[in-house]
């Protein structure tokens, strides 16, 4: 992330800084507690990431890759037209949510699949064929 260097100019001189220091990243923050957990693992043809999405319909998902790095974004619509229940407490999370993982050197970001299976979406990452890595004497020709 890109910040806007302070510098020491007009009233507000050294210490604005320091009191907007705190503040910097809450918004960050806040996302990453509303985001989904996730899990990453890897095989000799892929890397699997498996993230957990209760609740969340699949047309609500939106996966896509971008300069190496993979991105979910989704949001969980909330519906409750109940009428006569007073509620005395509701621990379910609604809202729009968004996770990032970069991906490693060699994932093929050509070659990505993904499913959705009983609120967990799974998404696989081909690995791209290792470019040889034995020496190859090259001819020169006389001209």
């Amino acid at each position: 992330m890109v910040e806007k260097s302070h510098t020491a100019s007009g009233l507000m001189g050294d210490w604005w800084p320091t009191v907007y220091s705190p503040l910097r990243n809450v918004g960050q923050k806040i996302a990453d507690f509303f985001a989904p957990e996730a899990d990453a693992a890897t095989t000799d043809q892929y890397y699997e990431i498996n993230m957990e999405l209760p609740g969340v319909a699949p047309e609500d998902v939106d996966v896509s890759v971008h300069d190496n790095s993979l991105t979910v974004k989704g949001e969980k619509q909330a519906e409750r037209e109940e009428q006569g229940k007073t509620y005395f407490f509701s621990e379910r999370v609604y809202g729009a949510f968004h996770r990032s993982f970069r991906l490693p050197a060699d994932a093929d970001p050509d070659k990505v699949a993904a499913e959705f299976k009983d609120g967990i979406l799974t998404i696989k990452i081909a690995k791209q064929t290792a470019p040889s890595e034995k020496a190859r004497k090259i001819q020169v020709n006389r001209v």
